[in-house]
């Protein structure tokens, strides 16, 4: 589903930072990995990579086989749009729509039709446990409901690749604990592709498979028991 071979990335400057070196990974659908590394290595840098949102000096990124180097910039966003969920440390929920807008806007960007809609994002809803929340705005959630939000909004479309950058950072054990739970189990049911970038020996331990990046590129692998 997910194949880098040999990325690298620079950041321009007066000191210039080579952040990425000689990347190579493969992540299959229904197949979960985190990242682990020290602050400032380039992990954040690797999902931006990823996802398109930044371009590798060299190597070359595929998604389900399409090269993302040969894609226009309207191609990547609709790409972003159709194909890949986004979760972040940050929730980055709409204050102004209620829950269930939130989770219902992936659907609408890419025309669902309204019926068809409703009824995932009620599934969705229902799979991470705020149903009875569905009509209530963020500013009247718990930061574990608001995270539960952006997970429900992130896979809604069933992505075939799913991102998440230090998703449970802000959160207290037990309530990082769920989401991790549930992150793991919608990756799993949907089939996607799952890449976590985390700090978190904890977070970790919740995945297929434990890949550390380094200034040398990604080193190591401890696979997990699923």
């Amino acid at each position: 589903m997910l194949s880098l071979r040999d990325v690298s990335k620079t950041f321009d400057g007066p000191r210039p930072r080579r952040v990425l070196q000689s990347v190579d990974l493969d992540v299959a659908a229904g197949h979960y990995i985190a990242v682990m590394g020290e602050s400032g290595v380039g992990k954040s840098t690797l999902l931006n990579v990823i996802a398109g949102l930044e371009t590798p000096d060299t190597g070359t990124v595929y998604l389900n086989g399409a090269n993302l180097a040969e894609f226009s910039d309207d191609d990547l966003t609709r790409l972003r749009r159709e194909h890949m969920g986004f979760v972040f440390q940050a929730f980055h929920v709409l204050p102004y729509l209620s829950v269930a807008q939130n989770v219902e806007l992936p659907l609408s960007l890419v025309g669902t039709d309204p019926v068809a809609s409703r009824r995932r994002v009620n599934e969705m809803l229902e799979s991470v446990g705020l149903v009875e929340r569905r009509d209530s705005m963020p500013r009247e959630l718990s930061g574990g409901e608001l995270q539960r939000v952006a997970i429900a909004r992130a896979l809604v479309h069933r992505p075939r690749l799913v991102l998440a950058d230090e998703p449970t950072g802000n959160l207290d054990p037990d309530t990082a604990r769920q989401i991790l739970d549930l992150l793991r189990r919608q990756i799993k049911d949907n089939a996607s592709a799952g890449v976590l970038v985390t700090h978190s020996r904890d977070a970790a331990e919740t995945v297929d498979e434990i890949l550390t990046l380094t200034p040398a590129g990604l080193v190591g692998s401890q696979s997990r028991v699923a």
